[in-house]
């Protein structure tokens, strides 16, 4: 087998068999197939696609390219959920303890955030003392014992997915469904769940800006699932303003209690529903979607799930008083309200931008190195569809820095007001073959 043929194969737009994908990803992995064969092989399936059966056999063979984690001394369906990410995207903070209150097995496995806002592990670490430096036995240990735990990446998962991210990053070829997809696809398998709950976002602050691309995504991912043994389901959902009103490490997670509570943002809880009955459904928990989310409001509404996060901080050595008393989480020095200009209703708020505002005050990392401020950030006052008047504050902003100059410019660019503004669409489809 010689990659120059393979690459003239899928260059003419014919099928690669099972063996020469496996044989491309194996002598990738072991430098053996030098980036530029790689490269023009990723151009050829960026132009020809790849058939379900070669999409789910990339996957495998990216999954078997390096570590596995092997879940299997965990009692019950273990369910995975993966957002496409966002802004303001506090789901996981909400959905683990949610969906763990209704015995189902949450076991986590999160990383640190590079954008607009810290990664689930780094919102968690606004909790004093919160850890995810667990051993796997302590993990499986504490999701047997109550049904959650989140422990940070490790091991040497998918080697052949970082090398070829890398190498499509410079090559023009991160946006082909099939290496989306399966990037994706081989990072959630290797992490050993049963079943996948996808959040594919749409819209300014998401990677795929359109309804049509997100929805291409979600299929081909929920495909590959189904595909190699996985239940998967997806949830098509918009992120073309921020989710919630918070955006910001410590913000979030007090966005997250009250959520947990039935005081969160309506948008914020209405697609943790969305997914949550997902995860319910596919944990075998429920018959329906339907009775999936009543069980979910019940441990809302009777308290289990706030609960549940309660535990859950105290296993992972955090200060679990901060559910009942939030102003223990870091606060700002500055709160500095940013009033509207005229009149109106709000039209807009380009989401990625917005979140580039709070980077700026310190909420988000813009290098590996970069050091978070969990204090700082945004509370959005006003979202789309809402009225509001000369004066009125349309953000709050939470800064350790008094001149937030920079900051200001930059919401009032992104935010814009008009005489009518459509509502809009938080979720757009639900996925399931």
């Amino acid at each position: 087998m010689r990659m120059v043929d393979l690459i003239a194969k899928k260059r003419d737009g014919k099928e690669l068999k099972t063996e020469e994908i496996n044989f491309i990803i194996e002598g990738y992995t072991k430098d053996e197939i030098p980036d530029y064969q790689m490269s023009a092989l990723a151009m050829a399936i960026f132009f020809q696609d790849m058939t379900e059966r070669e999409r789910a056999d990339l996957t495998m063979a990216m999954v078997n390219s390096g570590d596995t984690i092997d879940l299997s001394a965990i009692e019950g369906v273990k369910v995975d959920k993966h957002s496409t990410g966002g802004v303001g995207d506090t789901t996981t903070l909400v959905l683990a303890p949610l969906v763990a209150a209704l015995d189902i097995p949450v076991a986590k496995m999160s990383g640190r955030g590079l954008g607009h806002t810290g990664g689930t592990i780094d919102k968690l670490e606004a909790i004093a003392g919160f850890h995810v430096e667990i051993s796997n036995e302590e993990f499986v240990k504490l999701v047997n014992k109550d049904k959650i735990a989140v422990i940070g990446q490790s091991g040497n998962l998918t080697p052949a997915d970082k090398k070829l991210y890398a190498l499509r990053d410079v090559t023009a070829t991160v946006d082909a469904i099939p290496l989306i997809a399966s990037s994706i696809m081989s990072k959630k398998i290797a992490a050993g769940s049963d079943a996948i709950v996808l959040d594919v976002k749409t819209g300014a602050g998401a990677f795929m800006k359109s309804v049509e691309d997100a929805k291409e995504l979600a299929h081909a991912m929920v495909s590959i699932g189904n595909n190699v043994g996985r239940k998967t389901m997806a949830v098509i959902s918009d992120m073309s303003q921020p989710l919630g009103f918070a955006i910001g490490n410590a913000l979030e997670v007090k966005e997250a209690i009250d959520t947990l509570q039935g005081k969160g943002p309506k948008d914020l809880e209405e697609l943790c529903l969305a997914l949550g009955r997902q995860m319910v459904f596919l944990a075998n928990k429920a018959s329906s979607l339907e009775e999936a989310e009543k069980m979910l409001q019940e441990v809302i509404s009777n308290g289990k799930a706030l609960n549940k996060f309660k535990d859950f901080i105290a296993n992972q050595g955090g200060d679990s008083s901060v559910v009942d008393h939030p102003e223990k989480l870091p606060q700002a020095k500055y709160q500095i309200e940013v009033p509207a200009k005229e009149d109106g209703v709000v039209a807009e708020i380009v989401a990625d931008e917005i979140g580039t505002a709070a980077m700026l005050l310190g909420a988000g990392r813009a290098t590996k190195d970069s050091v978070i401020d969990l204090a700082v950030g945004l509370m959005l006052n006003k979202k789309v569809g809402d009225s509001v008047k000369v004066g009125e504050s349309l953000v709050t902003i939470h800064s350790n820095r008094e001149n937030v100059d920079d900051v200001m410019t930059k919401i009032y660019e992104n935010i814009r007001i008009s005489d009518h503004a459509e509502s809009p669409i938080l979720i757009y489809d639900i996925v399931t073959e």
